[in-house]
């Protein structure tokens, strides 16, 4: 893979520098660039890497059964890796810690017993374990997750940091100078999304073939995750929320139906295929709220949500859209491109905000499509495809909502009005 800058280095760095430090636990979906990131982490800041895949591996499979004796654990992570393993100058990572037997109860030790290691651990079906309670070290590790990547690290690996500087810089009139080639390259983002394979394969190759290529063999990879950790019948229960994801994103409410999944479904049916595809970071979940007041969790309706996949490049291959659908504009996708740009904005405020994201709706018809929580205040978001700038519900809302400011996000360009800022799709991570 070509390097890539990962926006999540500079939370790894402040880690490594910690007085109090504990075992750092990376968590994310499968091909994100976990690893990679670790790894990259691991030559930039100390002197060497020593590293351990936990997945079919016998040495590390019995590493920590025997007990918790560090010296012995330390002498054995030397000797499987060939490192020498030194406090402060190296790096310990335990890739995919999951699957080894006792591989998380060992972070506890790490902890209290040898705190002068830097220990990073990683795992794609990570949020699975900590579901399960499998000893997870509860107040002994820290957490951090990464997601694909954002349009602003899109930018960046397509070489154009000058035009990721303007977008933070804010300079509205040169961005709006530079439009033209924001949405262009939006508009890849769109067909290649952020894992981080099809993002180099992109940039090396421009090939649209093997980039969707590289998508449906990670689609293949989570399916086959899927019927490898659970049981039968609740791997097709998963696989029927999995694959009804195009359907329900298509409607206009993008609100989840159980029926789309299996008809005559019901809650009942799919609690536990939902949860696991959220622990395993495949899925996003935006709650609907019934009152827009502080703090919005108060105020959640948990029979009603949305469901957003990880990544809109994943969306586009699973859904089958022919990549010049997504690569040129004004091409009749109609219902999908919205879609696309409300899966694209999830993606974004998830990866780029460490607040919950909602949304709102009632039995007036009114809905607005996000709602977060932002410097003590709520603010509702209306995402636009194009750049029809019609916001009935967004201002029928704001207006009886007195001291609320709207946020749009649309194909048009920047604009500050009294009860709502329209922000261009392109800015969306530079906004935040």
């Amino acid at each position: 893979m070509i390097g890539m800058y990962r926006n999540i280095i500079e939370q790894l760095k402040q880690w490594k520098e910690r007085e109090h430090r504990k075992p750092l636990v990376l968590a994310g979906a499968r091909q994100v660039g976990k690893t990679y990131i670790l790894q990259a982490f691991g030559e930039q800041e100390f002197d060497n890497v020593a590293y351990i895949n936990c997945d079919n591996n016998e040495l590390a499979k019995n590493l920590f059964v025997q007990d918790y004796d560090m010296q012995r654990i330390l002498l054995a992570i030397g000797a499987i890796t060939g490192q020498s393993v030194v406090p402060g100058k190296t790096l310990i990572i335990l890739d995919e810690i999951q699957e080894a037997p006792c591989g998380l109860s060992v972070l506890k030790y790490f902890c209290e017993n040898a705190p002068q290691y830097h220990v990073a651990v990683a795992g794609s079906l990570l949020g699975i374990a900590m579901h399960r309670g499998e000893s997870f070290p509860v107040g002994k590790v820290e957490v951090l997750h990464i997601y694909p990547m954002t349009f602003d690290e899109f930018l960046l690996a397509k070489g154009k940091k000058h035009m990721l500087d303007i977008l933070l810089s804010k300079d509205w009139d040169t961005i709006k100078l530079l439009r033209g080639e924001f949405v262009k390259i939006l508009r890849e983002y769109y067909f290649v999304g952020g894992m981080p394979e099809a993002v180099g394969e992109f940039i090396l190759s421009n090939d649209a073939v093997r980039v969707r290529a590289i998508q449906n063999d990670i689609l293949y990879a989570y399916r086959k995750d899927i019927s490898k950790h659970v049981p039968v019948s609740e791997a097709n229960r998963i696989s029927m929320v999995w694959q009804s994801m195009p359907s329900q994103l298509v409607k206009e409410n993008k609100k989840f139906v159980y029926g789309v999944a299996k008809p005559g479904g019901r809650a009942k049916d799919f609690e536990v295929a939902i949860q696991w595809l959220l622990d395993a970071g495949l899925v996003y979940k935006a709650e609907r709220v019934l009152q827009p007041k502080m703090p919005l969790k108060f105020y959640v309706d948990i029979s009603s949500f949305k469901l957003f996949l990880l990544d809109c490049g994943l969306l586009g291959a699973m859904s089958e859209t022919p990549p010049e659908k997504l690569l040129i504009a004004d091409n009749g996708m109609e219902e999908s491109k919205g879609a696309f740009t409300e899966n694209y904005l999830m993606s974004q405020l998830v990866a780029k905000n460490s607040t919950s994201v909602f949304y709102y709706s009632n039995d007036a018809k009114l809905e607005i499509d996000f709602l977060i929580q932002q410097d003590e205040r709520v603010v509702p978001i209306e995402v636009k495809a194009e750049e029809n700038l019609r916001s009935k519900s967004l201002s029928t809302f704001v207006a009886s909502h007195p001291g609320m400011h709207g946020l749009r996000f649309s194909m048009s360009d920047y604009r500050e009005q009294e009860w709502m800022t329209n922000v261009p799709l392109y800015a969306v991570t530079a906004y935040f």
